[in-house]
């Protein structure tokens, strides 16, 4: 029978999984809806299905949360405490509107709770955080921007002498197609860290043994409850991805959606489990400044940039803060 303490775990990682969902729904539909290929409603169904999908396709981004950070068998507490930080940290982003990362926020969350838990820096796999959380942070947004430039780029060259109506009209429609990929990239990789978080946790009470893999049902659970939190959409942060960066076509929205999904893909080959919301924002940054740097706004990019910066120092605060406070009542 599961301890009281795991059920509150697991509660608290499906909430944070459904958070996820509805926080980063706007990276996947947000060009979407702005292009006006999908009615909002449709785009957010169609991404709830793809997460799905997507959360059911890999584990390996599971496995370097669960065994690749820390090396230190956590109490449950540990992890209700990491949680909660992530938990904390998702929902003040996304108050605000400002699109952070829900996956560093859940490794510099569970960083800063395995710090006051061990008293110090010891059982953090330093290499592991390096080649997997602190590499790909900066690479994988440079990736996107990259992408979305020289994609768009091509698309230029391929599509010179196409007359401006007939090309919005066939870009609009394979906008669809790219946002499925990229909805289905997120769940991908964003729902593998809840897996991974209730992995370690089950592996810390005794309920599976050290090194296991993600059970069926965990996969099941988490990709469910992204489906859901997804359905019910992030308005906030949609308006700022959407049209915040810079002026949406149907042309940029399919560019930079395809050129995120084959980023996102790319890393999640490589168990690393990236921000969907710093690729996508920066392949559309990539696309737009194809037409030309003024068609970016960068004070508005600027400030996003500054949130993924903050995101996995204020998250380990956080998580240790969670930690500190949930020690002293168990």
């Amino acid at each position: 029978m599961l301890s009281t303490l795991l059920i509150a775990v697991l509660v608290a990682a499906f909430t944070f999984e459904f958070i996820n969902g509805f926080h980063d729904t706007a990276n996947a539909i947000a060009t979407t809806v702005y292009t006006r290929a999908l009615p909002p409603r449709v785009a957010i169904l169609m991404s709830a299905f793809m997460n799905f999908v997507g959360a059911l396709m890999s584990e390996k981004v599971a496995m370097t949360i669960a065994h690749g950070l820390v090396d230190v068998q956590l109490e449950l507490y540990v992890i209700l405490a990491a949680l909660l930080g992530a938990i904390i940290w998702d929902l003040f982003t996304w108050w605000l509107g400002i699109p952070s990362s829900s996956s560093h926020a859940l490794i510099g969350s569970l960083i800063g709770a395995t710090i006051v838990f061990s008293g110090g820096i010891q059982h953090i796999i330093w290499e592991g955080v390096l080649w997997k959380v602190v590499i790909p942070l900066f690479t994988s947004p440079v990736i996107g921007l990259l992408l979305g430039y020289l994609f768009m780029k091509l698309v230029f060259e391929l599509f010179a002498n196409w007359k401006p109506n007939k090309a919005n009209g066939l870009f609009h429609k394979a906008q669809i197609a790219s946002s499925m990929f990229m909805a289905y990239s997120h769940g991908n990789n964003d729902a593998q860290k809840t897996m991974g978080i209730i992995t370690l946790a089950l592996i810390g009470s005794g309920e599976l043994a050290a090194g296991s893999g993600v059970p069926l049902w965990v996969k099941l659970f988490c990709a469910a409850t992204m489906a859901l939190g997804t359905s019910i959409g992030g308005q906030r942060i949609m308006k700022t991805v959407g049209g915040g960066v810079t002026k949406l076509e149907p042309v940029v929205g399919f560019v930079s959606e395809t050129s995120s999904a084959i980023a996102i893909e790319t890393m999640t080959a490589f168990g690393a489990p990236v921000s969907t919301t710093q690729v996508v924002t920066t392949a559309i940054m990539g696309a737009g400044s194809a037409k030309g740097a003024k068609k970016v706004r960068w004070g508005v990019a600027g400030s996003i940039v500054k949130a993924w910066f903050t995101t996995l120092p204020a998250t380990m605060i956080l998580g240790g803060l969670c930690a500190f406070i949930v020690g002293m009542f168990i």
